[in-house]
């Protein structure tokens, strides 16, 4: 259908297969359904004319620049239509022809015109039209590849749906939900007539959407349930309070009320499959290391998955502290441990604590009994099953600072029992922030030099990127910025550069070398994100604070005010008015982070919060999280469909389908 040069334009979009084409659905449309005769034409208006080129010509402006100019007739009157440095118009537009026009009227010098409208023939046979004249469908496009040339390969497509295009929806939920059939979607969410028409159709295609999400969660839930547990544990109290008495602290409530979830959950016949969620500082660690106390009590070993060596070293270093000292044996694996090392630890520690080495470098478990996966989302269901594989399936506790907005974690972890830990430690103070505007930031630097240097307090300064690009070149790159910082702005300072690029030998010296004060300033890009616990530093300054979510900023902020002092959290920013302050604002006055994920998810969606392939939240052409009746809805659907799965055969080879692709990080 189209050549080797346009395959490679579609694969930027996704775009490989005729489905693929057919589901690329427009993100907006122009309503040029306003046709006018020539002499009722208003300056300022959008619509549309029908008539008869009767010249078309280039002419030259004094810089050199062409501009094509024609001559448009109807029945009532002329018009000219102007274009720019479109010179072969002149050859596509036929004099004698007719066309449809649509574009904005307006004045050109003394005359009104119609500037750069939209053209399309209308040939003979009165054939609808597809670019002018009707609610035009405007597309996500790449370089080179318009929404006009996609409206002209899908528009064809639509009179010969293949057979593939099984409508896999029950009649009964078709019609309890209202929902029309899948062919008439497709064919209204591209070309509608009415807004009524493009309502109905992205209706029937949010609820699939949701509905194979939400199927696939209870598929999930389903096939663990369908598991047999070897490890039902009991739980030894008097052990267990003395664990938290040998504490520093007391629990919250909200941990006390998690941890009393998840010790229920442990003493049963079927296997836990439970996600804690909490802001970062909020007490997950100590909640997980519970859990681990009781699996070691019950003598099974525990595997701890983190997703980043500093998060893997960190986590070692709270377990030891606190698991040690009652004899438990703690070992860390991670991809630069050694392989002779691995031999010695992989069969006796009680808990094992690693990065994805648990699974591609196999600690061979004994008895695991216990698997804790630490920020979840950053691992495909793929992944998880690795640690938890077989007939015989351990206790699994996944856990994630990221706020997930309750939307959300309805839709996509459903399978999941959920834990919110929802309080801070009391004492914990709140980080002071502030947006800096590009004139402020002199005065920021001043102020960030004074607050380090006359005192044993630290600072994060954070870039989105490792390196420039050509194509973001306003956003600072932590080498970059690292170098001029360095030399320009903090001369007198001890500066350490981190990056994901850094081999795990340097990382680690760097973040040694900050948490033993050796460095007074860190600059890194979000590799901090989760799991530096630094008590010294106070300052956190994000530079192109717009280019993160809310929730993303929320984490870095986490990374200040661990400890007793004052902290602050500055966010620059080139921008200086529009929704984009509206929404940095909102962080110097929310605090908690499920409200600013519920409201970035509102500003921006969830692909824009998270960052869709880091996070592996699915990327939806139709549904919006936000919208909770047709989550409800599409999830009552589901629930009726799953327990008779196996008589739908067309939802199965679906939901195989969608299994095979959701959740799953690149």
């Amino acid at each position: 259908m189209v050549g080797p040069t346009y395959a490679k334009r579609l694969e930027r979009l996704k775009i490989e297969t005729v489905e693929d084409l057919l589901y690329h659905f427009p993100s907006r449309y122009d309503d040029l359904t306003l046709i006018s005769p020539i002499n009722r034409l208003q300056p300022g208006e959008m619509v549309t004319i029908r008539g008869k080129i009767i010249s078309i010509k280039n002419e030259y402006t004094r810089s050199g620049k062409k501009i094509q100019k024609g001559i448009v007739v109807d029945q009532s009157g002329e018009i000219e239509a102007i274009w720019f440095n479109q010179p072969f118009l002149i050859k596509t537009i036929k004099v004698g022809e007719e066309y449809s026009f649509s574009g904005k009227v307006d004045w050109f010098g003394r005359k009104i015109v119609m500037v750069s409208p939209q053209y399309e023939h209308l040939g003979a046979g009165n054939k609808p039209t597809i670019h002018t004249g009707r609610l035009v469908p405007v597309y996500p496009e790449t370089a080179r590849v318009s929404s006009k040339w996609l409206r002209s390969r899908i528009a064809p497509l639509l009179g010969q749906i293949p057979p593939e295009f099984d409508d896999f929806l029950p009649a009964k939920i078709k019609r309890e939900n209202s929902l029309i059939d899948l062919t008439q979607a497709i064919k209204w969410i591209h070309f509608p007539e009415s807004n009524v028409q493009a309502e109905k159709a992205r209706d029937r295609l949010a609820f699939d959407e949701l509905f194979l999400i939400q199927l696939a969660s209870l598929k999930r839930k389903k096939d663990w349930q369908d598991k047999k547990l070897a490890h039902q544990f009991s739980v030894n109290q008097e052990k267990v309070l003395e664990f938290l008495r040998r504490l520093p602290f007391e629990l919250t409530y909200a941990q006390k009320r998690s941890v009393r979830e998840i010790l229920t959950d442990l003493t049963r016949k079927k296997p836990m499959n439970r996600l804690l969620e909490g802001d970062v500082g909020s007490g997950k660690t100590v909640v997980a290391a519970i859990a681990a106390y009781v699996s070691f009590l019950n003598g099974f070993q525990t595997a701890v998955m983190a997703p980043t060596t500093i998060l893997a070293n960190q986590h070692f270093l709270t377990f030891d502290q606190m698991l040690t000292p009652l004899g438990v044996k703690i070992s860390l694996l991670i991809g630069s441990t050694k392989r002779s090392k691995q031999d010695t630890i992989s069969k006796t520690p009680d808990i094992i604590i690693g990065t994805h080495a648990l699974l591609h470098r196999r600690a061979r478990f004994e008895k695991l009994g216990l698997a804790i996966i630490d920020e979840q989302h950053r691992f495909g269901v793929k992944q998880r099953a690795q640690l938890v594989k077989g007939r015989e399936a351990p206790h699994l506790l996944t856990m994630t600072a990221t706020p997930i907005p309750r939307t959300i974690a309805l839709t996509l972890y459903g399978d999941l029992d959920l834990s919110v830990i929802d309080e801070m430690p009391p004492g914990r103070k709140r980080v002071k922030t502030w947006v800096v505007p590009p004139q402020k930031r002199k005065d920021a630097y001043q102020w960030i030099k004074k607050q380090v240097k006359e005192t044993d307090e630290q600072a994060f300064i954070i870039c989105p990127l490792i390196e420039e690009s050509e194509t973001l070149q306003s956003i600072k790159a932590a080498t970059v910025e690292y170098e001029e910082l360095s030399k320009e702005v903090f001369p007198d300072l001890k500066l350490g550069l981190l990056h994901g690029r850094l081999k795990v030998k340097e990382k680690d010296k760097v973040v040694n070398h900050f948490r033993e004060g050796k460095l007074d300033i860190l600059v890194s890009t979000p590799v901090v994100e989760v799991g530096l616990d630094i008590p010294q530093a106070t300052v956190m300054m994000i530079e192109g604070a717009d280019r993160f979510g809310l929730a993303q900023l929320h984490q870095l902020r986490g990374r200040v005010g661990r400890g007793a002092k004052e902290s602050f959290c500055l966010l620059f920013t080139a921008m200086t008015e529009g929704k984009t302050i509206q929404r940095l604002k909102a962080m110097e006055k929310t605090y908690l982070g499920m409200e600013l994920a519920e409201l970035d998810l509102k500003l921006r969606g969830p692909g824009e919060i998270y960052g869709t392939k880091q996070h592996g939240f699915p990327d939806l052409r139709v549904a919006s999280f936000t919208d909770l009746n047709l989550i409800k809805k599409s999830r009552l659907a589901a629930e009726k469909i799953i327990v008779q799965i196996n008589k739908h055969t067309l939802i199965k080879r679906k939901l195989e389908e969608i299994m095979s692709k959701i959740i799953e990080p690149n």
